[in-house]
């Protein structure tokens, strides 16, 4: 099944949000969430977060007792990278967010006593201790656009494997669509992602070595008017579109079909903070950062459409 949510966010929606009292709707993913993004009032620890989230749910706030706290990918899908402090869409209809870090659900595969959180400054993400602290922003209701993280196991604030009966974490819920099988399917040119329907290059180092910003884009382009094909760089959704959060090292499926692949690469999207820096996404993590343009510091992908 084609990613519904890369499409909308590519050609935009006339209404992204809908208001129903406390509540928010979001049309591109069919998620709602609380109006108010500051429901905690202060920053909870990993565990703290599932108590809390259990409570709201105790008291049926906003009438509803499906709270949950969000996967990675169901967060950052709230993120507009060409904003900042906060990282949402100029007329977003949230009120109190805070422009710093907020707790998903999903463990990092890499280091298991860590969880993501999405930074909503400037819409970094990366991974926290479970017992620090960070903001929570509960979610209920399923998506229809959004596909699964891949993660299946549940993990404890030790970072060892524990039962998902009862549990509340991504591996528990598995939220999001399941990703389709065979995922990857071998092109002529390529390797097409059934998932979105997009075409990536089976060798995910272009440059042979990392290189700027400016210069990955003309080894695409140049690749591009010699194959004929619409190759270009990839936004940084989609470079993200491709993490399995079961896996690190690289954070891909298991069996993927890719060659050469290494940490960090370049994307299309430009930094709302600053437009010298791109966001650049890092697959032995699974992280999303942010790298200077004219530093030679990352790989070049490249995708099409199919």
């Amino acid at each position: 099944m084609v990613s519904t949510f890369l499409e909308r966010e590519k050609r935009g929606m006339a209404v992204r949000f809908s208001e129903q009292e406390s509540l928010i709707v979001d049309n591109a993913t069919g998620l709602v969430w609380l109006k108010d993004a500051l429901s905690a009032e202060t920053g909870l620890s990993w565990p703290e977060t599932f108590d809390f989230i259990d409570e709201m749910n105790r008291k049926k706030v906003a009438d509803r007792s499906d709270w949950r706290l969000p996967n990675r990918r169901e967060l950052y899908s709230l993120v507009d990278h060409s904003m900042r402090e906060p990282a949402l869409s100029k007329d977003h209809p949230f009120i109190n967010v805070w422009a710093g870090k907020y707790w998903t659900s999903t463990t990092s595969a890499r280091s298991k006593a860590y969880a993501w959180w999405v930074q909503l400054s400037g819409g970094r993400m990366f991974f926290g201790n479970k017992s620090d602290d960070c903001m929570v922003w509960p979610v209920c209701g399923t998506s229809e656009t959004l596909h699964a993280t891949g993660q299946t196991a549940c993990y404890n604030v030790a970072g060892e494997e524990v039962q998902c009966d009862g549990l509340k974490q991504d591996g528990a819920i598995q939220a999001g669509l399941p990703w389709p099988e065979p995922r990857f399917i071998p092109q002529d040119d390529g390797i097409l992602d059934a998932m979105t329907g997009l075409i990536w290059t089976e060798s995910a180092d272009l440059a042979e070595g990392m290189t700027d910003w400016r210069s990955a884009q003309d080894i695409i382009t140049g690749m591009a008017d010699q194959t004929g094909m619409a190759w270009r760089m990839p936004t940084i959704m989609e470079l993200e579109s491709l993490t399995d959060c079961d896996h690190a090292d690289p954070a891909l499926p298991q069996g993927h079909p890719f060659t050469d692949v290494n940490e960090a690469y370049w994307s299309a999207t430009t930094s709302g903070y600053d437009a010298d820096w791109a966001f650049c996404l890092y697959f032995h993590k699974g992280a999303v950062g942010v790298g200077y343009k004219s530093n030679l510091d990352f790989h070049v992908w490249a995708v099409r459409e199919e």
